[in-house]
This record gives C-alpha cells, structure tokens and sequence, in this order.
C-alpha cells in the first residue's frame, strides 16, 4: 500500500484529515470510514448529521495521533488485473471524489478505494485523480504483468491511451504520473464503460465527493 497521501486539489482542513486517514489504510473507503466512526464519541460517524465538526475534527487528530492499522492486502490468483474507476463531481465543478476497485482476473475483488478530490473540482480531473489512486494502489501491492482498465471518460482514454495532450487544465500532475504508472505494466489497455455499464467504483467516487463537501 501506498505510505504517503496522494496530490489533492484544494480541500477544507476537515476534508483534508479524512484524506489523510484514507491515505494511513491504503485508500481503502470502508476501513477508513469504520476507523474514523470508532473514533467518534457516542453514536456518530463521519457521515452522521448528529456528528459535529469539531466533534470530528477531535476524532480525526486523535486517529492520526496513533498508529493506524493497514488492512491486510488480498492475494490474487495471478499477475494480471482487471481495475475499474470512475470521477463524480457535483456542479462541475464543485465537490468531488475518485474511486477505484482493483480486481483479479477472475473479478475477485481485492480493494475498494475511494478519496476526495478537491471542494471545486471538475469531473475531468476526478477521473484522472481515480485512475492515479487505482493504480498507485495496484503497484503497490502487486506487480501487475497484465492490466485492464474500465473507465468511462473519453477524456482520459484519449490522453492517456491515444496520445492526445491533456485538455483539462492543472491535470499535469496526475497524466504524468498516470503515465510513469502505466510504463511498468507491460500489457494495458483500457475499456470503455458506457453510461448503462455497471461500475462498482461509481459509489466510492460519490462517497469521496461528499467527503470534500465536508468543511470547515
């Protein structure tokens, strides 16, 4: 798993802890969200009205005070992957969130991963943002030979796999290192989701954005 959080846009310091947290379990949504909502006094969580900010914002510190558990990583049944994403923002921009499942071949899954993107972001960059944290992840913890990619965005697909330049603005960053990623598994491709396609990281990029709407 990766150690260190992964570049941001512009989040509120509230949204910025939760980050960090994700970031101490490996991106993983639900073992971060279980975390922060065991650290919550009484019977809030992170998402519960009851929850105050600075009821969560206590939680959060103390959680990033201790040492955070890693969930133990799930062993696939060989060296090629199957790995969906997907962006949401909200207003466009607005908030957003990336999320990203990593599959064995067989569709096991063997991570949910999900993180805010940024409080006024656009769709564009949370797909960019989502392919960087799946495959961050994905190399993280396994040494890919093949890799299939299931994503939605032409915008992407056409940077990253057509060679158009980058038409997002401030996507840089992440192209980049999409790029770098993607030059050490020696076969990947990608798929094109419809909009009709089932794809479960749909619900972890819109967990993410309502994580960035978090604020102060």
């Amino acid at each position: 798993m990766t150690t260190e959080p992964l570049p941001a846009e512009h989040l509120s310091p509230l949204a910025t802890l939760v980050d960090e947290v994700l970031a101490g379990v490996g991106y993983e949504m639900t073992a971060a969200t279980k975390l922060i909502d065991d650290a919550v006094p009484g019977y809030g969580g992170l998402f519960d009205p009851a929850t105050t900010s600075a009821e969560l914002r206590r939680a959060l510190e103390d959680r990033l005070a201790t040492d955070i558990p890693r969930p133990p990583v799930s062993h696939p049944t060989d060296d090629s992957f199957v790995l969906y994403v997907d962006g949401s923002s909200r207003g466009n921009p607005g908030p957003a969130g990336a999320g990203a499942v990593i599959m064995d071949v067989e569709e096991n899954e063997l991570a949910r991963l999900g993180r805010p993107v940024g409080s006024r972001s656009g769709n564009n960059t949370a797909e960019y943002v989502a392919l960087q944290l799946g495959l961050s992840e994905l190399l993280a913890r396994y040494d890919p030979h093949s890799l299939e990619v299931r994503i939605d965005s032409m915008t992407v697909i056409r940077d990253v796999w057509q060679g158009n330049d980058p038409t997002e603005p401030g996507v840089e960053v992440y192209s980049e290192a999409i790029a770098s990623a993607l030059a050490t598994v020696p076969d990947h491709r990608y798929t094109h989701l419809a909009d009709s396609d089932p794809n479960p990281a749909d619900a972890l990029a819109t967990v993410g954005a309502d994580i960035a709407a978090l604020g102060p």
